[in-house]
């Protein structure tokens, strides 16, 4: 039960954006700070909940070599989506997302496999925080383009059940894959989302909120820490 339920939460934030972009109203540096804010509590929930225990069933140097493929991987990508779509269309931010949802949902079903629930609260709210203003500014943009809105709303709600998908494929399918693989797994999904953060996250969040950025980094950063902490 509690594994649908976080799944649901993360990928229903999707379909919050999207209607928040759609038919709210948010101030452009209120975004920037809470995309900020989910970046800091990805980067330190990428760490801890994913490199740091790979570390104890696979030999280091595997851990490090799949966590740089992932980041390849996200990083070739992610270039490939901006050739094909543009780097500030609501299209390709929408499939920026799909992108990066994919290895961090499937993360995030694996985590769901023997972990505490306050690393999985740290990781999954983390991923709920990105999702919800990068859909609502990317659902804005395809209906400012002339998109109609049912039509856009569409499009982010396919994209949260493939997310949804991909969570519960790393949650059922590979609950019986031996330790040293799950871990190879979180391995290579953390250096997808590190290398998002790089690409996507951070330079979004300071176009938008500038120097306040880097403080809603460090906040989430220290949330994410908390959590983990508590969960000890």
């Amino acid at each position: 039960m509690i594994t649908f339920a976080v799944i649901l939460v993360v990928s229903g934030a999707l379909l919050l954006g999207a209607a928040w972009g759609i038919y709210g109203k948010l101030a452009q540096t209120w975004e920037g700070f809470l995309v900020a804010l989910a970046g800091g509590a990805l980067m330190i929930s990428a760490i801890l909940e994913l490199i740091e225990p790979a570390t104890k069933e696979a030999p280091l140097w595997q851990v490090f070599a799949l966590t740089l493929t992932g980041a390849v991987c996200f990083s070739g990508l992610d270039y490939l989506v901006k050739k094909t779509w543009g780097s500030d269309s609501g299209g390709g931010l929408l499939a920026a997302i799909t992108l990066d949802g994919i290895p961090e949902n499937l993360a995030l079903g694996v985590a769901l496999i023997g972990t505490g629930p306050l690393q999985v609260a740290a990781l999954s709210g983390s991923i709920f925080l990105s999702n919800l203003p990068e859909a609502a500014g990317g659902a804005k943009e395809m209906a400012d383009a002339g998109n109609s809105k049912a039509r856009v709303f569409l499009l982010w709600g396919l994209t949260a059940l493939i997310l949804s998908a991909a969570a519960l494929l790393g949650n059922f399918f590979l609950a019986g894959v031996a330790k040293k693989v799950l871990a190879l797994i979180r391995s290579f999904a953390a250096g997808a989302v590190v290398s998002s953060l790089a690409t996507e996250v951070f330079p979004k969040s300071f176009k938008e909120d500038r120097y306040w950025a880097g403080i809603a980094t460090t906040l989430g950063l220290i949330l994410a820490f908390y959590l983990n902490q508590l969960g000890e």
